[in-house]
């Protein structure tokens, strides 16, 4: 069960990327997400079925968008590195993935929600914690000290509003006015006008955090899933023939300037064939060496064409994408997030697998991140309400496998007033270090007033 501010969080969140939805109301003050204001180019029309979209960026030229793509390809063989954001809507409880078991309160706490002293999976970076069982896929990569926990992050004086604490995430600042994303205001000064690939939303809407100013980014559901093909009716022999001569008339009519109407067309047109050939060789789907989880959910499908793309060189730096279900568990929060956690985490670990088998798992950083955590004491509905700090994790290779700030406690001042646990890291000291020491670039240039912040090191020496 969500609470009306999570579900008018999220519709906002959609209305905002979706031109001509309109938004939302919401109360005074609240902020707006990144990426308001920023254009969406379809690439065709709806009805014809195309799964992706570009936003943002200067307006589109003749210049052919594979040529930008295959150049940036070529750049990233060099380094490539890529982070993949993964976001865990409604703020996840902390204390039910990684649940004290060690400490006798929680069971006062939580006379309901409580994890059994006996079950779980031991968790050495603090012996009061245990693992979920239904996190073992994580449990498993942490073992292999490829997992990082934060096991309480956040910020300090949270308002435990899904509006404020998610957007806070999403521009990497705790300011309500900024419009751009963490990660788009990077791809401003690392991307080019030309390789709408290079923050990649997989989604049916734009992650505010990939918001640009300048640069193009783009969303598509899944790399087998770009199409102009109507749903439902079979391929036309002629149909590769005709999208051809289709790019040619576009190619023809890109430059014109006596009407602008149609040099647009054309544009439209040219740029389509061409970022459809990119994405061509999965159109009939992909092979994976690994299995992921069944599900009728996207995210495990999603996945695994995300390894496909970067096993192919695509030149990917910034991906987002969002886990399955919602975590904002105010309601019989026992059944709802151990099926969310189950698939996500097995997930996530059959993406690693993918990555491995493939070659490409040093160039990929996974951050898995939600709004915020619950309140420490279960209230009335079998549930738990907004909370302060929250559990986070960077994934791959290349992490330390260290825990990233202690975790607080249930007694002393690891308990605020409020009754939420108190943060021992800022998700913004985070940003920075996944900045300087992932993408060897400034994190001032990206992240307002975050030269106070002391940096973790996340990476292996």
């Amino acid at each position: 069960m969500s609470c009306d501010d999570c579900t008018r969080s999220n519709l906002l969140r959609r209305a905002v990327a979706e031109a001509g939805r309109g938004l939302p109301e919401i109360e005074a003050g609240m902020p707006i997400p990144a990426g308001t204001g920023l254009s969406r180019r379809e690439f065709v029309s709806r009805t014809a079925g195309l799964a992706l979209a570009v936003y943002g960026g200067a307006p589109l030229v003749a210049q052919a968008f594979d040529e930008g793509i295959a150049n940036a390809a070529e750049a990233a063989a060099a380094s490539g590195r890529i982070l993949v954001s993964v976001f865990l809507a409604g703020g996840i409880d902390s204390l039910s993935v990684l649940f004290p078991a060690g400490e006798s309160n929680y069971y006062s706490l939580r006379p309901t929600l409580a994890l059994g002293q006996g079950t779980g999976i031991a968790y050495t970076g603090d012996s009061r914690l245990r693992w979920n069982s239904a996190a073992s896929g994580l449990a498993t990569l942490y073992g292999e000290g490829k997992v990082s926990v934060l096991p309480a992050i956040g910020y300090a004086n949270s308002d435990q509003s899904h509006f404020t604490s998610r957007h806070y995430w999403e521009v990497g600042a705790t300011d309500p006015t900024l419009r751009s994303g963490w990660l788009g205001r990077f791809l401003d000064y690392a991307g080019t006008p030309d390789n709408p690939l290079q923050g990649l939303c997989l989604d049916t809407a734009l992650q505010p955090s990939l918001a640009t100013t300048k640069v193009p980014v783009a969303t598509i559901q899944a790399a087998d899933q770009y199409t102009f093909s109507y749903a439902g009716l079979p391929t036309h022999p002629l149909e590769s023939s005709i999208f051809q001569e289709a790019a040619n008339i576009g190619a023809a009519h890109a430059k014109a300037a006596t009407d602008p109407g149609l040099g647009g067309a054309g544009k439209i047109a040219l740029t389509s064939h061409e970022l459809a050939y990119s994405l061509s060789p999965f159109g009939y789907g992909f092979k994976t060496p690994v299995a992921y989880p069944a599900s009728s959910d996207s995210f495990p499908h999603r996945l695994a064409s995300l390894a496909a793309m970067i096993a192919a060189g695509l030149p990917l730096k910034a991906v987002s994408i969002t886990a399955p279900g919602s975590y904002d568990t105010h309601a019989t929060q026992a059944s709802s997030l151990t099926k969310n956690l189950q698939l996500t985490s097995d997930s996530l670990l059959s993406f690693q697998r993918d990555l491995e088998s493939r070659g490409v798992a040093d160039r990929v950083l996974v951050h898995v991140w939600s709004e915020f955590g619950r309140r420490v004491q279960e209230n009335g509905s079998q549930g738990t309400d907004h909370g302060s700090a929250g559990l986070g994790f960077l994934i791959g290779t290349q992490v330390n496998g260290k825990q990233l700030g202690a975790y607080p406690g249930l007694t002393g001042g690891g308990v605020n007033s409020s009754g939420n646990l108190n943060p021992t890291a800022d998700f913004r000291a985070i940003y920075a270090s996944i900045f300087e020491q992932w993408f060897g670039v400034d994190s001032n240039q990206f992240l307002p007033n975050v030269g106070a912040f002391e940096r973790p090191v996340l990476l292996k020496s």
